[in-house]
C-alpha cells in the first residue's frame, strides 16, 4: 500500500463501529512482534518509551532522532503506523511533513494546555501540511485538559476537554485523545460533547475495558508506555530467576 492507502485505512479504523485497539510499540522488533498477531490492524508508537530507549525523559528526545526511529518502525512493517510526536517540536506542520516522508500516516500531537487559539492553529497546521503531501493524515489530537488541569473540579476539566476537542475536530483532526483514567460517566460526557467515534482514550490500570469503551462510542484505545513497562518487568523477573540458577522457560518464541 502507498502512504495514502495506509492513511485511508487508518482513518477507516478510527471511524469503524469497533474500537481501534493499538498495543503501543517502541522499536522495530516490538513492532514486528505485535504486527505478526492476526488481531493487529495498525501500530502506534509510544513516545515515552522511545525516549526512554534513547535515555531521554518523556518529551525531551530530539525531533531528528524521533523521526528517524519512527521511520525505521514504519519501514519494518506493512501496517499503518501512527506515531507519538510529543507537542510537534515547535513546528507541528513541519514535523508532520517529516513524519509522512518516512512513512508515518497518523500521529498523536499534544496541546499541553497551550492557549486555545494556539492549540487550534497547531491542528490546522498539521492538517494543511498533510494535505500538501497528499496524505489523509490521521491526527489523534491530544488535549491535556484532564492530566494538566490541576486542582480544577473534574467537571470543569471535562468541559475544557470538550471545548478543545470540538475545535480540534472542526479544524480537521480525526479524533481527540483525552488521557486520564476515565470512568463511564466521564467517557459519556466526552463522547456526547465531542462526538461518537471521535474520542480516543488510554487503557491505564483502573480504566474501563476496551469493550466497555467501545459500547460508549470511543474510537480508539491505546496503552502508552505501560506496554514497555510490562515487558521490562518480565525481563527483570526473568533475570532474577536466572540469577537464582533458573533456566530460560520452554516455549519462549523467537520473534526476531
Amino acid at each position: 500500500m502507498t502512504n495514502a492507502d495506509k492513511a485511508r485505512t487508518l482513518i477507516e479504523l478510527y471511524e469503524a463501529p469497533e474500537i481501534l485497539r493499538v498495543v503501543n510499540i517502541w522499536d522495530v522488533v516490538s513492532a514486528k512482534a505485535i504486527a505478526a498477531l492476526p488481531e493487529t490492524t495498525a501500530l502506534a508508537t509510544a513516545g515515552h518509551s522511545i525516549a526512554a530507549t534513547f535515555g531521554y525523559a518523556d518529551g525531551q528526545i530530539p525531533r531528528d532522532i524521533m523521526i528517524d526511529f519512527v521511520g525505521r518502525i514504519a519501514a519494518g512493517v506493512d501496517l499503518p503506523v501512527t506515531a507519538d510526536l510529543d507537542d510537534g517540536y515547535g513546528d507541528a506542520g513541519e514535523t508532520t511533513r517529516l513524519a509522512i516522508g518516512v512513512g508515518v500516516v497518523g500521529a498523536n500531537i499534544e496541546d499541553r494546555l497551550a492557549p486555545f487559539e494556539e492549540s487550534v492553529a497547531k491542528v490546522e497546521a498539521i492538517v494543511k501540511a498533510a494535505e500538501a503531501e497528499g496524505v489523509p493524515f490521521a491526527l489523534n489530537a491530544r488535549t491535556d485538559a484532564i492530566v494538566r488541569g490541576g486542582d480544577k473540579p473534574l467537571a470543569d476539566k471535562l468541559s475544557d476537554a470538550v471545548v478543545r476537542g470540538r475545535a480540534f475536530i472542526e479544524a480537521g483532526a480525526t479524533a481527540v485523545f483525552v488521557p486520564g483514567v476515565l470512568d463511564a460517566d466521564a467517557t459519556r460526557t466526552l463522547v456526547d460533547g465531542i462526538g461518537r467515534n471521535k474520542v480516543s482514550v488510554i487503557g491505564l490500570p483502573g480504566a474501563l475495558t476496551a469493550a466497555e469503551y467501545e459500547a460508549l462510542g470511543v474510537s480508539r484505545i491505546s496503552y502508552g508506555p505501560t506496554t514497555q513497562r510490562v515487558a521490562l518487568t518480565a525481563l527483570q523477573d526473568l533475570a532474577t530467576d536466572l540469577y537464582a540458577n533458573g533456566v530460560i522457560p520452554e516455549g519462549t518464541r523467537a520473534l526476531n
